[in-house]
């Protein structure tokens, strides 16, 4: 046995060596052996582009079915329908109180699609040079689709907002073409990062700051921890990408998907963690949890920390002052922050937020345009089951969405405004609301009784990103506690929250017979002793 050691001693060293050699050679020509093409050297991408859809054309040549795997996805379609509910969902279809719909505001709200040219109702979703390869693909950081462009980039140099000094450079589309590669944090977050507005205006747990964060802000896509990018989790087969707040799963009852044999959706925590993700030896009372709190519930103890704000309120009712000349306002708040502007009212935002919490069974519903409204009081633009009975719900943190937007008060329903493109510009100089609704309730052929108000609204956002280190994990009294932060939640009994009178006079019965039995138990020892002396 021996002998048997000493010869795998040096083998062992030998392959340690060898490894070592590799990782270096891999790491010295990691350009090279990162992909299995050179761009560089297709025959289809040595040529000057003048369009975008004339390099997706290039890029079919060799990816023949991706432009078809896209046109099936929420990505292209921006609408989905539920398989539990059969109710129509996505962007196409859902008001809500940031931007309102895309309705009549095509040209803005499609800056963010994975196509080019959606500047109306005619737009070709059967078209495959109208999908858009270069907006996930880009490696060089240089293309970026323009603000009102429909999906386009800028072909020629051309300022936004118009007449300001801000520059939109055109990218060089054959430079692109030549370095696409993996999708990567800062390709899904062009769109997600920035969407309804602004830099971090809707999410609250998704913003610039993720782009390039440490594992401070999240542990899994920190640069300096595990470096996860979007795809590490959201992935899917097919460019369909897994992982949709139309479909949240409140609770993963699968567990650990394994490469190869699962369906390969890992957007949930159990998909990697497991259904008792914590160590028995620690304490095993944790994973007791897992069973009616939401993994983020606990590790994302705060969003929009990572030095980028989070809009909280959005008030489109004060839209329309000017100042004393006549000319729009803008003003900005103590941090530098746009808290108004005449064409789009006020707004608060917030860093370091406490997240609201509520009982999800992952079945969100979202109020219609032809769904009936309560204007006496606060309306939840979307909806959701759940509650401690409820074996599939459990506690979840939101970041809640709140303002004010207009409504049809003939019929109590929600209405669409044409804020973007033909004629918007004639009916925001003299702020005539009645047009603006009428424009595009017609254009989405939905009725309109031509009197309109203002009502608040919520909108709840499912945090799942900004995950702490376990560290910074909520402790036991941030939620067993009178004013925790579970507080408002009802229905069961939560110790260190709540008093019962009998369940309470027990606890302490219990506590002092305890207590009582082992006074006399040491007594008796004590006696016992005393007695044998």
């Amino acid at each position: 046995m021996c002998s048997l050691r000493g010869s795998i001693r040096p083998f062992l060293l030998l392959q340690f060596f060898s490894l070592l050699l590799l990782v270096a050679n891999m790491e010295a020509s990691e350009e090279i052996i990162s992909s299995t093409a050179d761009h560089t050297k297709f025959e289809a991408l040595q040529r000057t582009f003048q369009s975008g859809p004339e390099v997706t054309k290039a890029c079919l040549e060799c990816h023949t079915e991706a432009a078809r795997q896209i046109h099936k996805t929420t990505h292209w379609n921006w609408k989905f329908t539920h398989p539990d509910t059969g109710e129509e969902l996505g962007k196409r279809t859902i008001v809500n109180n940031f931007c309102g719909a895309i309705e009549t505001n095509y040209a803005r709200c499609t800056s963010c699609h994975v196509g080019y040219g959606w500047k109306d109702n005619s737009f070709d979703f059967a078209s495959e040079a109208n999908v858009d390869c270069l907006v996930c693909h880009d490696t060089t950081g240089t293309y970026k689709k323009f603000p009102t462009g429909a999906g386009h980039p800028p072909y020629v140099d051309k300022p936004f907002p118009p007449k300001s000094k801000k520059i939109w450079k055109a990218p060089d589309l054959t430079h692109v073409a030549q370095k696409v590669g993996k999708t990567s944090r800062a390709t899904c977050g062009a769109c997600h990062f920035y969407g309804g507005g602004g830099d971090g205006v809707k999410h609250g747990d998704l913003d610039s700051s993720m782009t390039n964060p440490n594992k401070a802000l999240d542990i899994h896509m920190g640069t300096d921890g595990l470096d996860f990018v979007c795809s590490t989790c959201h992935q899917k087969d097919g460019h369909d990408v897994s992982g949709s707040r139309y479909t949240t799963q409140a609770k993963d009852t699968h567990g650990i998907d394994v490469p190869g044999r699962d369906d390969n959706i890992r957007a949930t925590c159990e998909s990697c963690h497991d259904l008792k993700p914590h160590p028995v030896t620690v304490n095993n009372k944790l994973n007791d949890h897992v069973n009616k709190v939401a993994c983020t519930t606990c590790h994302i103890p705060t969003y929009a920390r990572g030095g980028k704000p989070t809009k909280t309120w959005w008030d489109w009712s004060t839209a329309g002052r000017m100042n004393n000349d006549g000319k729009h306002i803008k003003t900005k708040d103590a941090q530098g922050y746009v808290n108004y502007v005449t064409k789009k009212g006020s707004f608060e935002w917030g860093e370091n937020l406490v997240p609201e919490y509520a009982w999800l069974s992952g079945n969100i519903r979202y109020k219609q345009l032809d769904e009936m409204i309560d204007p006496g009081n606060v309306v939840a633009i979307n909806t959701f089951e759940g509650s401690y009975d409820d074996p599939k719900a459990r506690i979840w943190p939101f970041k809640v969405m709140q303002g004010k937007q207009p409504y049809d008060k003939g019929n109590n329903t929600l209405v669409t405004t044409h804020l973007f493109g033909k004629d918007s510009d004639a009916y925001w100089k003299s702020f005539d609301w009645n047009r603006a609704i009428k424009a595009a309730m017609e254009a989405g052929n939905a009725p309109y009784s031509g009197n309109y108000g203002f009502i608040e609204t919520t909108y709840h956002w499912p945090l799942a990103h900004m995950v702490a280190p376990k560290e910074e994990a909520l402790g036991c009294d941030a939620c067993h506690a009178k004013e925790g932060r579970l507080s408002k939640l009802t229905g069961f009994y939560m110790p260190g929250r709540d008093n019962y009178y009998w369940v309470d006079l027990i606890g302490w019965l219990a506590v002092l017979g305890t207590l009582g039995g082992i006074s006399i138990h040491g007594l008796g020892r004590i006696f016992m002793k005393a007695k044998r002396r």
